[in-house]
């Protein structure tokens, strides 16, 4: 009888052939990424623009435009010569007349279960906080998610009082939040019953951010006006 032929193992795919291949995979896949990345940007900073100009009108009743200024070394610096020198971002709000209505600004703190992003809203005529926006946050709804629509809440910002101290360097009564019904002075924020660390979170990241931001606008307020007379 005829000895049966062993079977051949097939032939090692060379390794080299290998490693091109998926070469040529990562770099297709890459090149694809970029190319998205590149269409949808502008797309995203549009959406972006829409929606930080929603929340700026919201903080700022009667606004119907802004202007971007920029916290430099010198203070305010519009937003156009700023340029991509690092600061936080204010924005000028005006009406249809152009007249000034206030100027927005943001803040943060840690809520119950994140850290809890906003937007505020001054009137320099009256030294006072008239609004605030929630952008972002992932607190429980129906809850904590109450600081951004409860009507009663609300009307804390109507006319939050943050004057600044004699020297104008800081503010002259630090901003807190009470336990709800025991409000007892226009600096004080009345928190929502059942979201009181949702609250509290508001009002530290309001007193931190108008402590750093109100004596900067006090101090430019005429830069503001000035640059939007300009053409």
């Amino acid at each position: 009888m005829t000895a049966a032929t062993p079977a051949q193992p097939p032939p090692a795919a060379p390794a080299v052939a290998m490693l091109r291949t998926l070469g040529g995979i990562a770099m297709l896949s890459g090149l694809l990424v970029g190319l998205v990345y590149q269409f949808t940007q502008p797309f995203i900073a549009e959406n972006q623009r829409i929606a930080t100009e929603k929340a700026v009108f919201r903080v700022v009743p009667g606004a119907v435009r802004k202007r971007d200024f920029r916290i430099g070394p010198d203070g305010l610096i519009p937003m156009e010569q700023a340029g991509e020198a690092a600061g936080e971002t204010v924005y000028a709000a005006y009406d249809a007349d152009g007249q000034l209505r206030g100027l927005a600004f943001p803040g943060a703190a840690q809520g119950y279960q994140d850290v809890i992003r906003f937007l505020f809203g001054y009137d320099p005529a009256c030294h006072c906080i008239i609004g605030s926006k929630v952008l972002r946050s992932t607190e429980t709804p129906g809850l904590g998610d109450k600081i951004d629509f409860d009507p009663a809440f609300l009307k804390n910002f109507e006319a939050l009082d943050a004057r600044l101290n004699a020297a104008g360097e800081a503010l002259a009564h630090p901003i807190v939040t009470v336990k709800h019904g025991t409000k007892a002075h226009p600096w004080e924020i009345d928190a929502i019953s059942g979201a009181t660390i949702s609250s509290a979170a508001l009002g530290r990241a309001l007193n931190a951010a108008a402590g750093r931001v109100v004596p900067v606008i006090e101090r430019d307020l005429a830069r503001v006006l000035a640059r939007h007379q300009e053409p």
